[in-house]
């Protein structure tokens, strides 16, 4: 595994879900001026977020497109299960256990994964090893029980 040129952060999901934590997580991204990818490994969670990101709240929705669309490389958030970067996004989203690779090229990449599946929890504890390991800059994020999140590590 690469060491990124940005930061790696884990998000360990307890008292939330991906579906509640990832509009949040991508609105700051665009509010930054940042692009985003979002990569899973699983064909129906792409399929999901997908709905998901439209219909996040009632006010608002997060424009974005996915992978192999028609002008994919333009999009803000990028919905993938490749390891590219074709719309130049800053931040890479890694969920539902997708690969990581390689971050190098991003400002930031935020690896989620659920606290209840010892599997996940088990891919994140590989994950922290290896990229620390490569010299990379990660920090480990807890939500508490208000929804607030904060460094752990």
């Amino acid at each position: 595994m690469a060491a990124p040129g940005g930061d790696i952060w884990f998000y360990h999901l307890e008292n939330s879900t991906l579906d509640q934590v990832l509009p949040g997580l991508l609105e700051k991204t665009l509010q930054r001026g940042w692009r985003a990818i979002v990569r899973v490994r699983e064909v129906s969670l792409l399929a999901h977020l997908d709905e998901r990101l439209w219909t996040w709240r009632d006010d608002s929705f997060l424009p974005h497109g996915r992978a192999g669309d028609e002008q994919a490389d333009r999009q803000p958030i990028l919905l993938t299960q490749g390891t590219g970067n074709p719309n130049q996004a800053d931040a890479l989203f890694v969920v539902d256990g997708a690969e990581v690779s390689d971050a190098t090229g991003f400002e930031r990449c935020l690896i989620i994964f659920d606290g209840q599946d010892a599997e996940a929890l088990a891919r994140a504890r590989e994950q922290w090893k290896s990229f620390k390991a490569a010299g990379a800059e990660a920090s480990y994020w807890r939500q508490n029980e208000e929804g607030s999140w904060s460094r752990a590590a």
